[in-house]
């Protein structure tokens, strides 16, 4: 008897989380509404650097060891010249500190005025 009991149980309880569902989902979308707001500033900055042809200054939010010859190991809080380059991944941008020049993720800076 203790199977049938346990099927029941089991019959039973995969019915509720099907009741539930509505509720995560609309707390999902109202958090999902936050980050988008930040997103689109954020997004706006990129792509009115990538639309002009100059260069920004951008502040460092992380550490970032370079993965091969063509990137820019970059230190957190300093401060370097970024611009984009037509054709280039939209997640990156190039870099210059002094001489040196590289490829540098996006999710790595702050845009600076």
């Amino acid at each position: 008897s203790f199977p049938s009991t346990f099927l029941s149980n089991n019959n039973q309880s995969s019915t509720t989380p099907v009741q539930s569902v509505p509720t995560p989902s609309v707390l999902a979308s109202a958090s999902a509404s936050l980050p988008s707001v930040s997103n689109s500033i954020v997004t706006s900055g990129i792509s009115e650097l990538k639309s002009s042809s100059g260069s920004r200054k951008a502040r460092v939010l992380y550490d970032y060891d370079a993965a091969n010859s063509s990137e820019l190991s970059l230190l957190a809080d300093e401060v370097i010249t970024v611009y984009s380059i037509p054709g280039m991944d939209s997640d990156w941008l190039m870099g210059e500190r002094g001489n040196q020049k590289g490829k540098v993720p996006i999710t790595y800076l702050e845009l600076l005025n």
